[in-house]
């Protein structure tokens, strides 16, 4: 079966919180029974925040996570509090999460995680992207997405969506949370249809090569200069036969196998502009 890549539907740019010189991010990973952050070893929360970039989140490790005074116009609300409200108003659409795994900032105060989902299509499996910060810093948001079975890249088409209200003394998780998932739901036939058009598109080697060239030489997509030959060789050398037609959806995910080298909160935003990027770029159609 294939497998390669979580691409997000979404809607606002993270901006600021992932410039060169912030706090470093708990890497987003798959979260895996063994893992040694388990219930009977939990750690404290200032070690699991000193572990930034290198310790992976479990849900539960985020209760621990600590979430600062409030004041008359702004209420913090704890990661894992926001986190199980997703997870429950899915539930109540009759909407599974099979895994879901998460990156916490050094201070605690911003969050991002990803929670896949049951339903499948197209050899992808729908996700759905969340972040929070108590900090103000950015607001609640949501995006919508999938992940390709064969490589388990992570990719976003678009940027976060915010939901609804600020956090304010009359902010409503529960409401803003299930707005946020309507809004989602509106998005998967859309992005199922641009999957299957990306599996078809044909590529000129000229024009992929185009594409690279604008990414990373003139700077249209929101990427390190460095990853452009290791997507070069990924796109021209492919690792899974998958990715052998010269296609779109090979180069995409060329990309977000490339992205995968990045720290958490770079590689959220890289991949967060490339469905966009790519759309822009892509032959048209005859």
């Amino acid at each position: 079966m294939l497998s390669c890549g979580l691409s997000i539907v979404a809607l606002e740019d993270p901006h600021r919180e992932e410039r060169k010189g912030s706090r470093p991010f708990l890497p987003l990973r798959a979260l895996k029974p063994e893992s040694h952050l388990n219930k009977e070893n939990t750690m404290e929360p200032s070690t699991l925040l000193a572990h930034g970039g290198t310790t992976k989140l479990s849900r539960e490790e985020l209760k621990v996570i600590p979430t600062p005074e409030g004041t008359p116009t702004h209420h913090p609300v704890p990661h894992f509090e926001i986190v199980q409200a997703l997870v429950e108003t899915l539930g109540f659409r009759n909407i599974s999460v099979v895994r879901d795994e998460y990156a916490v900032s050094g201070d605690g105060m911003k969050m991002f995680g990803v929670l896949d989902l049951e339903t499948s299509f197209a050899e992808c499996r729908f996700s759905i992207g969340i972040r929070n910060a108590n900090d103000k810093s950015m607001r609640l948001a949501m995006t919508v997405g999938y992940r390709v079975f064969v490589c388990d890249n992570m990719a976003f088409y678009g940027d976060f969506t915010p939901v609804l209200a600020k956090h304010s003394k009359h902010f409503s998780l529960i409401d803003a949370i299930s707005v946020g998932v309507d809004r989602m739901q509106r998005n998967f036939e859309p992005m199922r249809r641009q999957v299957e058009a990306w599996q078809e598109l044909q590529l000129p080697e000229t024009h992929a090569k185009m594409v690279i060239y604008r990414a990373f030489i003139e700077g249209e997509l929101e990427a390190p200069r460095h990853l452009a030959r290791q997507v070069h060789d990924l796109y021209f050398n492919p690792q899974f036969s998958e990715f052998a037609p010269r296609t779109l959806w090979s180069l995409s995910n060329a990309f977000t196998s490339a992205f995968k080298e990045l720290d958490p909160i770079p590689q959220f935003k890289a991949t967060a502009k490339l469905g966009p990027f790519l759309e822009a770029v892509q032959p048209a159609a005859r």
